[in-house]
This record gives C-alpha cells, structure tokens and sequence, in this order.
C-alpha cells in the first residue's frame, strides 16, 4: 500500500475511485488490464490520501444536488478500507451537503457504514450495488477468493434492503464452462429475489478479456482448471468478448424471471435509476419560502 496526492477525484460522470488496485483477488478482473496503465503491482493499493479535501471542493462548487458513484473500477470496501475508512470519510462529506451515493462493492464491510448509508438515504437517496456471480460457494472461493462469499454477500444484501436502501445486484461476469449455467443463473437469481433486490444488472452470459486480465485469468485456470485454458483459447483467441454458448436460453430465462417478479432488468433502465437525483419534495421548496 502507498499514498498519493490525486489532481482530482470526480470523473465528468460524478464517479470516484479512492484507491486504485485491489486485494480481492478475483480471477476475472477488468481493472487489470494493461489499458489502464497502472504503474505498479495490482496488490500494491494506491490510496488517494486527499480524497476527502478534493471531493469537498468539489462538492461545494456544484450548482445543483446529483449522485455521486464509488466502487466501479476499485472496490471501496477492501481490506484496507477496515483502518483507513477512506470510503467513510468521502460518504460522511456526500451527506453533509446533500448529495446521493451509489456504491458498488463485493465485500460485506459495507454494513460497517450502514448507519451512515441510512442518513444519505434519508437525506437523499443511497443505493448500494452488490456483484453476485457464482452461486456454488467453493467455486466462489476459488474465482473470488479473498472477498465476501456470495452467501455473505446475499445476506448483506438481505440486511440493506431491511433498512430501506435499494440494492442492484450485478449479475457479471458469468465465465464460460465454469459457471454459465442454468443451475447458477438460478441460484443467484433466487438471492436477489429473496433479498428483494430493485434491479439485476448482466450485459449477457461471458466475460471480456484483454492484455493483462487475460494473462492473470490464464494462470489462475491453470492453477485451478488445468486444460481449461487451452479450452478458452480455442474457443475465442484474443477476442475481447468471451460470450458463452448458452447464452442466449440463459437470457431469456433471466429476462422472464426478473420481468415475472417485477424487478428491473433492462441495462439502459437501471443506469437510469442509479443515475437520477431525487426531485425535491414540494412540500418542502413550500416551507422554503
């Protein structure tokens, strides 16, 4: 772990990310490809140490209230987060000037935020994002393997919601002759109903790859799944989308079964909620005047 001074901290998108790296150790990770030019070791976290200064000048010069997003390329609840409480101290400034927060996180330290997440929701509008991808907890433990289990994971979700804060799950990636099958699709999907989830989020049955990602991904199947590997390269070379052969029935059954039970599942929909600000309550501009 190492510390930094960041020019800035909030994309054109209202997005930030505190750290960069991460010690979750999923096996299928984007955010290590080279493309991103990360200019040290992916466990060796970059902590933006002046987050906090950097979001609140930022926040104090925005005319008008938004959402403001965390956890999209880094997890904002990793190990570190524990002492650091980086993530805390940039929630506790969005709720102190009135902003919503929309946080995407695998981890189960998100609950030691709950009360705060309650006033932002409160205030304004907080809903928390949770990554469910494999319903078989060994499997998970292997493709995941230093983050909460998707049983924890369920769980947290379970708690959130009995607090009033609205939860998406993000059904991506699902990995191709690992876990892309109707036995898993249905597993996670019971999750999410269960904890009574808003929105499911999966752009389709597989996984990307690029240089970087790929090379690590490579290593951990032979480490895990030897042959599968080689299985992977002659199914889909250096393509970037690795879409998986049962596609297409598993997303009609994940389009019925969400539409059957009333959550949202179009792509376009639920960027829409996570991105819209609450409009203010009429009584209340009334009382303003």
């Amino acid at each position: 772990m190492h510390f930094v001074n960041a020019k800035g901290i909030l994309s054109a998108g209202n997005g930030m990310n505190l750290y960069r790296g991460c010690t979750h150790g999923c096996i299928y990770c984007d955010s290590r490809s080279s493309c991103y030019q990360m200019d040290h070791d992916f466990e060796d976290i970059e902590v933006k140490q002046n987050a906090p200064q950097l979001l609140e000048d930022a926040l104090q010069r925005k005319r008008k209230k938004c959402m403001i997003g965390t956890g999209a390329m880094c997890d904002p609840y990793m190990h570190c987060e524990e002492d650091l409480r980086l993530t805390r101290r940039c929630l506790e400034i969005a709720e102190r000037y009135g902003f919503g927060v929309a946080v995407q996180t695998k981890s189960s330290r998100i609950l030691q935020d709950l009360d705060l997440l309650c006033r932002i929701n409160r205030k304004a509008k907080c809903v928390v994002q949770m990554t469910l991808t494999t319903f078989d907890e060994e499997l998970c433990r292997i493709l995941e393997p230093h983050v909460s289990t998707t049983q924890e994971r369920f769980e947290t979700l379970t708690t959130l919601r009995g607090h009033g804060i609205p939860t998406v799950v993000w059904l991506s990636p699902v990995l191709p002759f690992l876990n892309d099958t109707e036995e898993n699709l249905r597993g996670i999907l019971d999750y999410s109903f269960r904890a009574g989830v808003k929105g499911i989020l999966c752009f389709g049955i597989g996984t990307t790859m690029r240089s970087g990602d790929r090379e690590y991904f490579y290593a951990a199947l032979d480490r895990s799944f030897p042959g599968l590997k080689e299985k992977y390269i002659r199914r889909y070379g250096l393509s970037y989308q690795c879409i998986s052969d049962n596609n297409d029935k598993l997303m009609e059954l994940f389009h019925g079964e969400c539409r059957a039970r009333g959550v949202m599942h179009h792509v376009n929909e639920i960027f829409e909620y996570l991105r819209a600000f609450p409009a203010a309550d009429p009584g209340e501009q009334l009382r303003m005047f």
